[in-house]
């Protein structure tokens, strides 16, 4: 059944690109040097890209009449995305000039000849200077080639409703140091509020896609002394005791009511029914989320939320039993990435880089929710008055992890997805499904690449 309802997301997404194509974008034969096509997401909650996006084309053709920039929007969760965005790049003649693109995705996307590398144009930018080695290392191939440029990054951790976590008697502010005080705080809530109010979401399951990956289960192994990959020994990790702890977490929220019921986690729009209705109306307490949940409901969302600041509230995520550093995070990004069949390469770099000057990369991070990777917009008024929460983002910096993002990870990805629904449909037990993902790690990377993760 899971399969098959992927299969049909696929399909959708596949038919929804064709009919873009037969709309708007241009034969081979048609294409325009003076034309910069730019492919990105535009979907749920997500709209600082698009007003980007937009601005950057209307600013852009005002200053250079002869230039056309040319707007693909895709309407599609992020894997989706990702399948529509290589049909595109599957046709030189459809291929967009620039790609809004997920860091994780690009060692993979550079070993299809998907990306052009950039490092000449980079280290000729003279905004180059305000781009760390964090930044660099998000977008280097495994080659060190750069393929892209970060627009932002982000943190992860707790997002509460004090007045739901208060009436359930739990002292504010609120802090866990352990899972166990995680899962407490979720007993309360339960019991104070019964059915009418989720006490805490944690993602899991295939429709949620990367976001049960990386949001939800690596958050949590991200705690425990496990990880997916040996970076000194370049292999991936078979589950371990902390990677079967992670699972047994998710267990214990469903199978003690303390999250969503099955089908309504199941939601592929899960995300985006928390953020504008659930927390805004009351509905749930707790949401493990990322940093950006902001971009819900500010003035520009599809809902604001005017009130928000005076409700929500972010703790850092405590690591399993408050050893190491007691807290830890996740971070992601995105880039924007050069197309290898860009029809002007100097032109599409021209209009990547407005849309990466230090005014646009202030409006995007206050929009977005993001984390600046620009040193100038970390301390820019606008971005600090716009975003008060930043300093809270910013001090989990020091102890976020990032996804191994070798070609294999996508697959591996799945295989999690797949251990946390198995689990969270009380389909197996957490030890069984740490079995069930060892094997098919093997079958992805190969038993020799596998190191023993007990």
């Amino acid at each position: 059944m899971r399969g098959t309802r992927r299969n049909t997301i696929r399909a959708a997404a596949t038919a929804s690109l064709l009919t873009l194509i037969a709309a708007g974008c241009s034969s081979p034969a048609e294409r325009d040097e003076n034309t910069v096509r730019i492919a990105y997401q535009r979907y749920g909650t997500f709209i600082a890209m698009d007003s980007l996006m937009n601005r950057v084309k209307e600013e852009f053709e005002a200053d250079h009449p002869d230039v056309t920039i040319e707007l693909v929007p895709i309407e599609a969760p992020a894997e989706d995305y990702q399948t529509q965005v290589n049909l595109m790049n599957g046709s030189p003649g459809e291929a967009p000039d620039l790609i809004y693109e997920d860091t994780f995705t690009i060692n993979q996307d550079a070993d299809a000849g998907y990306l052009a590398p950039l490092d000449e144009y980079f280290d000729s930018w003279e905004d180059s200077e305000y781009f760390g080695e964090q930044e660099a290392e998000a977008v280097t191939s495994l080659d060190g080639t750069r393929y892209g440029v970060m627009l932002g990054t982000d943190v992860r951790g707790l997002w509460y409703r004090s007045d739901l976590l208060e009436q359930a008697g739990v002292p504010l502010p609120w802090e866990p140091s352990t899972w166990d005080e995680v899962l407490d705080t979720a007993r309360a809530i339960r019991a104070e509020h019964g059915a009418d109010v989720v006490p805490l979401n944690v993602y899991a399951g295939t429709p949620a896609g990367e976001v049960a990956s990386l949001q939800g289960f690596q958050m949590l192994l991200g705690g425990t002394e496990d990880t997916l990959f040996d970076e000194d020994s370049g292999r991936w990790v078979a589950a371990g005791p902390g990677f079967t702890d992670a699972l047994e977490f998710v267990w214990t929220l469903f199978e003690e009511e303390l999250t969503h019921a099955p089908q309504d986690a199941l939601d592929a729009n899960i995300g985006t029914v928390n953020n504008e209705e659930r927390f805004p109306a009351g509905d749930m307490a707790i949401s493990l989320e990322g940093s950006w949940a902001t971009q819900s409901w500010i003035e520009e969302a599809n809902r604001p939320w005017p009130e928000w600041e005076e409700y929500m509230e972010f703790a850092p995520m405590p690591t399993r039993d408050g050893r190491g550093e007691g807290v830890t995070s996740m971070s992601g990004g995105w880039a924007l990435s050069m197309g290898a069949h860009a029809t002007d390469p100097d032109l599409a770099w021209e209009v990547m880089t407005y849309a990466l000057g230090r005014e646009n990369a202030v409006g995007f991070a206050v929009e977005g929710g993001q984390i600046p990777v620009r040193s100038d917009v970390a301390e820019d008024p606008g971005f600090l008055e716009g975003s008060p929460m930043a300093e809270r983002f910013a001090a989990l910096v020091d102890v976020t992890g990032f996804r191994p993002a070798y070609s294999e990870y996508p697959r591996v990805s799945l295989a999690i997805q797949e251990a946390t629904e198995s689990v969270m449909l009380g389909e197996t037990t957490p030890e069984e499904a740490a079995l069930t993902y060892t094997r098919e790690l093997e079958s992805i990377v190969g038993p020799e690449n596998v190191t023993d993760g007990s």
